[in-house]
């Protein structure tokens, strides 16, 4: 049976980065003799071997996103992610690491021009679902991904002190009452500090998981205005000043599950066909101790 696994490339080295940078300065972060550093590499792969390991999928890739400013997404916002600072230039230079590490020992990697990774998997495991290719796994703790789950897509999310857990369509379902593509409903109302995406000002989570529970998206919420249930009285004003500023963030938090450059990408490309002593005589030279 096939298996693929989509990893959100940054989002696990910029974890992996922080996780280990914090509270050091830039010259105590591990780096080979030459000056590579290797703090969130070791992090990445040690977790992309032991994924291998344990899924044994047959598809694998790692999915990259474009430059912030290059996102058609901030072509519709120019504010989107615009409170992000610059990123460390140790982790620039590790993700660029990343990709050639990547290129030299067969580890599938994807980013196309114009879309961020959430895109990319979305394409990914969109296709793959409707083909009927078998299981996949998105490894990613961004839960904007929830939205992408169904029958044959989980999400493995990084616990806290517990490991890793598979979440499923129905462990989705029976926390939030609603389904999957209703999660970005919510994710609109509700907005996104970090990412700059507005919502509707004053709707939190008490009311905006409510709300599409009830209402059963966006557009039912504002073509039931007139009709509201007395209990969301107080947010009635804070609806009606919020329309637009909702529309506009229900297309930035929506997942592109189209992209026209991978609509005919082969999934042979994808086959996980790992060529281990390249591997190791790669981490050796970057001075990576990995369980392969």
């Amino acid at each position: 049976m096939n298996r693929l696994i989509l990893i959100d490339g940054f989002n696990l080295l910029s974890r992996g980065y922080f996780a280990t940078a914090y509270g050091k300065s830039e010259d105590q972060l591990t780096q080979t003799p030459e000056g590579v550093y290797t703090n969130a590499l070791r992090v990445k792969i040690q977790k992309i071997m032991s994924l291998i390991n344990e899924y044994n999928p047959t598809h694998f890739a790692v999915t990259w996103d474009v430059k912030r400013d290059e996102s058609k997404r901030r072509e519709l916002f120019k504010e989107y992610k615009g409170t992000r600072g610059e990123l460390p230039q140790p982790l620039i230079q590790q993700y660029q690491t990343a990709v050639k590490l990547f290129e030299a020992t067969g580890i599938p990697q994807l980013t196309v021009e114009g879309f961020e990774a959430d895109d990319v998997m979305g394409t990914l495991s969109h296709r793959w679902t409707n083909d009927k290719m078998g299981d996949c796994f998105i490894y990613s703790n961004d839960r904007d991904l929830l939205q992408l789950l169904n029958e044959k897509v989980s999400q493995i999310i990084a616990i806290r002190k517990e490991g890793d857990k598979v979440y499923t369509e129905e462990h989705f379902k029976t926390e939030y009452g609603i389904t999957p593509d209703q999660w970005i409903d919510v994710k609109a109302l509700l907005g996104d500090k970090s990412d700059n995406i507005p919502g509707v000002a004053g709707v939190g989570d008490k009311a905006a998981l409510p709300l599409v529970q009830q209402y059963g998206s966006v557009d039912g919420v504002y073509t039931s205005l007139e009709t509201l249930d007395a209990k969301y009285n107080r947010y009635r004003k804070k609806l009606i000043e919020g329309e637009e500023s909702a529309k506009l963030s229900l297309q930035l938090v929506t997942i592109e599950k189209q992209i026209p450059e991978l609509a005919e990408h082969s999934f042979d490309d994808l086959k996980l066909s790992l060529d281990y002593d390249k591997l190791q005589s790669e981490f050796n030279e970057l001075g990576l101790r990995i369980r392969l």
